[in-house]
C-alpha cells in the first residue's frame, strides 16, 4: 500500500471538509445577520410611523395543527343540569341551551372571578372556558374554550354565550364543546410576533399611530365540518383596544379581523 498517497488523500479530504464547514458557518452567520437587520428595519419603520407595542411574547419554536370532534350532549347531561336548577334543551345534538330557574346576580367588582366560580359549579366542562368579553349590544358574555392553555378563537363549536337581563343578572346560556382534541402531523416552525405585526402592517391593517395591545398565541379554525374540526396555531393581536386580528402562525397570512365590542 502506498501510505504516502493515502496520507495525501486523507489530507485533501479533511481540507475539503473544513472548507465546507467554514462555508456553512459563514452562511448561517450571514443568515442570522440578515434576520437581525430585517428585525431592526421593522422596528425602525414602526418607530417612524409611531406604531407602539409593549413586551411581545416569545414564540415557541414549533407547533402543530390540532383536531377534534363536537361533543354530543346527552339526556344524562340534561338531567344533571335539571338537578342544578336549570332547564336545558339539546339542539342538533351538539348545542346546549339552558336557562336558570332563578337569575344569578353578578357583582360589579371581581365579576370575572365570580363568573369563573359559576361556570365551574353550574356548567358542564365549565373550567375549560376562558372569559373573552362583554357585548353591550345584546348583553352577552362570551367565553372561548381552551386547549393546552390557549384559546380556540371565534369557533361557534367551542364557546359559551351567556345572556344577561336588564339587571345584569345571568339568566341563560348556549354552549358548544370540542372533545378528543389532539395534535396532528409533525410540528412546524412558528413565526415570531414581530413578523405577524409586520404582515398586518403590510396589509394596511396596522396603521400609523396604532397601539398594539394584548398578543397571544391560540388556535383558529382551518377546517370546520359539522362535527369535525381542524385548527391552526394563530397569533391573536389586539389593536387600539377595539380591533382583533388573527394571523396564521405558520404562514403569516392575516385570517380575519373583528370589531371589538368586548371586555
Amino acid at each position: 500500500m502506498d501510505w504516502r498517497r493515502t496520507k495525501t488523500i486523507f489530507i485533501i479530504t479533511f481540507l475539503i471538509l473544513n472548507i465546507f464547514l467554514v462555508f456553512q458557518i459563514l452562511e448561517k452567520r450571514e443568515s442570522n445577520q440578515l434576520e437581525i437587520l430585517a428585525e431592526a428595519s421593522m422596528e425602525e419603520q414602526f418607530k417612524v410611523d409611531e406604531i407602539s407595542y409593549g413586551a411581545l411574547p416569545k414564540a415557541p419554536d414549533k407547533a402543530s395543527y390540532i383536531s377534534g370532534n363536537s361533543y354530543v350532549f346527552s339526556e344524562e347531561d340534561k338531567k344533571k343540569l335539571t338537578e342544578q336548577g336549570q332547564k336545558a334543551e339539546i339542539i342538533d345534538e351538539i348545542k346546549l341551551s339552558a336557562t336558570w330557574e332563578e337569575p344569578i346576580p353578578l357583582p360589579e367588582m371581581n365579576m370575572i372571578t365570580r363568573l369563573e366560580t359559576i361556570f365551574q359549579e353550574e356548567l358542564l366542562f365549565g373550567d375549560k372556558y376562558e372569559f373573552w368579553g362583554y357585548n353591550p349590544l345584546n348583553k352577552t358574555l362570551i367565553f372561548f374554550q381552551q386547549y393546552d392553555g390557549k384559546n380556540i378563537y371565534s369557533n361557534s363549536s367551542a364557546m359559551v354565550v351567556a345572556y344577561l337581563n336588564d339587571l345584569n343578572e345571568l339568566i341563560s346560556y348556549e354552549q358548544t364543546y370540542i372533545v378528543d382534541l389532539e395534535k396532528m402531523d409533525v410540528e412546524q416552525d412558528v413565526i415570531p410576533v414581530l413578523d405577524a405585526l409586520y404582515n398586518l402592517y403590510g396589509t394596511g391593517d396596522l396603521k400609523p399611530g396604532s397601539e398594539v395591545g394584548n398578543v397571544k398565541l391560540g388556535y383558529y379554525t382551518l377546517v370546520d365540518y359539522t362535527n369535525s374540526h381542524v385548527l391552526i396555531p394563530t397569533w391573536h393581536i389586539v389593536v387600539n383596544d377595539k380591533e382583533d386580528f388573527f394571523v396564521n402562525a405558520f404562514e403569516g397570512s392575516v385570517i380575519k379581523k373583528e370589531i371589538r365590542t368586548l371586555e
